[in-house]
């Protein structure tokens, strides 16, 4: 149990401080469902720790709640993974990297240590202002992470990632500045989103 803590914990530091180090290091083995796991237990726990903040801020917790978050939350982490796994293939034809579907869903799998923390993140916003720091702040991490897997992990022609990295963060600006960013909010906390509509 020790070993596998100290494992999980190296994994994150590298993904964190030498991203280009630990993607490189990405090769396909045949071995999806591990990548799967991951997704649904990061899920599982995202979800846990959402319905603890919701209990220790006072709100009742109901048996959809509880449904959500060890079911539901976990499921769609998986159903995520093989979405912007989806997109990431996109991208990687875009951008003359591989073409490897397990490379690619291994290379995502690998970040969804941040699935948790955005959760958390998304479900601590109380208000416009924090919803808004929060979910730039998020997005900006998740395009870098991207940018990583995409360059490193998918290996594609640095000019290319970084030419559809700026258009994504053009799209994500444009969502931003019109009214399409109510929507996205609502999708991370619709009690701080609606403190914008005041």
């Amino acid at each position: 149990m020790k070993n596998k803590f100290k494992n999980w914990t190296k994994h994150i530091l590298d993904v964190l401080t030498k991203p280009k180090r630990y993607f490189t290091k990405i090769v396909a083995d045949g071995n999806l469902e591990e990548s799967m796991l991951r997704a649904f237990m990061y899920g599982l726990l995202g979800g846990v720790l959402v319905l603890m903040l919701r209990l220790i801020g006072g709100a009742t917790i109901t048996i959809g709640s509880v449904f959500t978050a060890v079911i539901i939350v976990p499921v769609l982490a998986v159903a995520l993974l093989f979405i912007l796994g989806g997109l990431l293939m996109l991208v990687s034809e875009i951008t003359g990297g591989e073409r490897d579907w397990e490379i690619v869903i291994k290379g995502l799998a690998s970040v969804f240590f941040i699935y948790p923390v955005i959760l958390v993140l998304n479900a601590l916003a109380f208000n416009c202002t924090s919803i808004w720091i929060i979910s730039l702040i998020v997005d900006a991490y998740i395009l870098f992470l991207f940018y990583n897997i995409s360059l490193y992990c998918m290996k594609g022609k640095r000019h290319n990632v970084m030419l559809v990295i700026g258009v994504l963060a053009l799209f994500m600006a444009m969502v931003y500045i019109t009214d399409y960013r109510i929507g996205w909010f609502m999708l991370k906390n619709t009690s701080a989103t609606l403190a914008c509509l005041l």
